[in-house]
């Protein structure tokens, strides 16, 4: 291994997706540090499986790594650099969060006045950790010297030539469309639903676009459990688009869908399309 590939690296905090991250680093030779203080059993369970190395409080790992990623739910994104930033970290400080690029440039601002420097990052792809399924797109001045982290993958670096921004640009890009289309079909069924004409809807998707009942099925059944987390994403597209004159309604009306699922959060198994569709409508779940 090269001394860069050696470097101390701090994962903060490794849910679903900063699992796949951690993964990635380990493979790639770092020694990532994490802070269980306050973390649940399963993140620690998590951690362990992975190899990541328990510094405790979030101030260690400060003091230890010279790189931090941040990959938090985007409404955590600003208290996470503020708590590193006043503990004086003077390293490489990485948001891998789905934030506007406004919100990117704020919390570079954040991390400089405590010393650090900053590369805007911005993750697409599932949290499967299968070979190249996920891409950590990077850019700013420092992002070149961060993308060696993720030479072994399973997440594959690219860096971009643009500014600070440009990272969380091609999230949000691709989020407002992904989860954006995810939301408005997940609307479509609870409408059809409570006009009592779903199955029609999708006999007539069978026909004409047979591909859309499973899709609208996934929009539902996959994005239950992790909707709580889409809400800030969510938002954050929301101001991405007033920052270049763009209607925001898309994406306020899509928060406000995740919004309505957010009560499955950490259930242990995906509610039945009819509940999740119930919950939507703000009614009670049809009897089976």
């Amino acid at each position: 291994m090269t001394t860069q590939t050696r470097r101390q690296v701090g994962l903060l905090h490794p849910g679903e997706m900063g699992s796949a991250v951690g993964a990635t680093l380990v493979a790639s030779g770092a020694r990532v540090l994490w802070a269980s203080a306050g973390r649940s059993p399963q993140s620690r369970a998590r951690a362990a499986e992975l190899g990541l190395e328990d510094a405790g409080a979030v101030r260690a790992v400060v003091e230890r790594a010279e790189v931090i990623l941040s990959v938090a739910p985007p409404h955590a994104a600003r208290d996470v650099a503020r708590e590193v930033a006043a503990l004086g970290f003077s390293g490489v400080y990485v948001d891998g969060n789905a934030v506007a690029p406004e919100t990117t440039r704020e919390i570079a601002a954040i991390v400089e006045r405590g010393g650090a420097r900053f590369v805007d990052g911005g993750i697409i792809g599932p949290a499967n950790r299968k070979p190249h399924a996920a891409r950590f797109y990077l850019s700013g001045p420092d992002a070149a010297g961060v993308a060696p982290l993720f030479a072994a993958g399973p997440i594959d670096a690219v860096v971009l030539e643009g500014p600070v921004g440009a990272a969380s640009a091609v999230k949000m890009a691709f989020g407002g469309w992904n989860k954006g289309m995810q939301a408005l079909l997940a609307s479509i069924r609870a409408y059809a639903s409570a006009e009592g004409v779903d199955a029609d809807l999708l006999a007539e998707w069978r026909i004409s676009m047979p591909e859309m009942p499973d899709r609208s099925d996934r929009a539902v059944s996959d994005n239950a459990r992790k909707a709580w987390r889409f809400v800030g994403e969510m938002d954050e597209n929301a101001r991405a688009f007033a920052s270049v004159g763009l209607p925001t309604g898309f994406h306020d009306a899509a928060g406000d869908v995740y919004r309505r699922l957010g009560a499955y959060k950490d259930t242990p198994t995906p509610p039945s399309i009819a509940e999740a569709l119930a919950a939507l409508l703000k009614r009670a779940a049809p009897d089976r």
